[in-house]
């Protein structure tokens, strides 16, 4: 699995896990959902940490619980 794509699954997990959607929990992180959405597009091929760390914030959990998954691990690099 691709980065991207596992960063994608993540927030979508935690879209359903929260019961909210990625532009509600963008704007309480306080920054624009356009940055999760050019992920989820492809317009973003390499995700700033921030970006992440902002969606943590919004979302009310830690960049430690985003990448506390087991797909996180086995990552190709391309």
């Amino acid at each position: 699995m691709k980065l991207n794509d596992a960063i994608v699954m993540r927030i979508e997990e935690i879209c359903h896990e929260k019961n909210s959607n990625v532009c509600d929990i963008c704007l309480k992180g306080g920054m624009s959902p356009s940055a999760i959405y050019d992920i989820f597009n492809g317009r973003t091929k390499s995700s700033k940490v921030v970006t992440i760390k902002r969606f943590c914030e919004g979302a009310g959990i830690t960049l430690s619980e985003f990448f506390d998954k087991d797909y996180f691990n086995d990552i190709e690099d391309n």
